[in-house]
């Protein structure tokens, strides 16, 4: 039976570690290509238990989105990341008035005329309220 021919532990390395360091380069410099989003807060509200901020924002990714408001729960005290998911956001600038309520509840106002993009009904255990 043929012997299994075995690499010396630096030859593997070089062979592994040289196309892996190449790929990430690549990946990395490809990635500063990549668009940001600018994210303009336009109010942040501590939850009744201290527990949330509701943030209501908009998110700027260049010309290829227009007007939009949108509003996020994130843990009390924390910068709102740049991919923060909404659980409402509309397709214009608008005051959403939002608002804890005496239960814990959250309240927003939408728009009559704003196309809406998303309207969820809970968010993290929180009921949201449209008005």
């Amino acid at each position: 039976m043929p012997s299994a021919k075995t690499f010396p532990l630096p030859l593997f390395a070089a062979l592994t570690a040289g196309p892996a360091l190449v790929v990430g380069a690549g990946l990395w410099w490809l990635g500063s290509f990549a668009p940001t989003c600018a994210l303009d807060i336009q109010q942040s509200l501590v939850s009744p238990d201290g527990r949330f901020d509701l943030v209501i924002f908009s998110r700027n990714c260049g010309d290829s989105t227009g007007s939009n408001t949108q509003a996020a729960l994130i843990p009390a005290g924390s910068d709102l990341p740049e991919d923060a998911a909404s659980f409402a956001s509309i397709g214009a600038e608008a005051d959403l008035a939002p608002r804890w309520d005496g239960f814990g509840n959250i309240e927003l106002t939408l728009p009559d005329d704003a196309e809406i993009y998303r309207q969820d009904e809970a968010v993290a255990g929180v009921t949201v309220i449209y008005r």
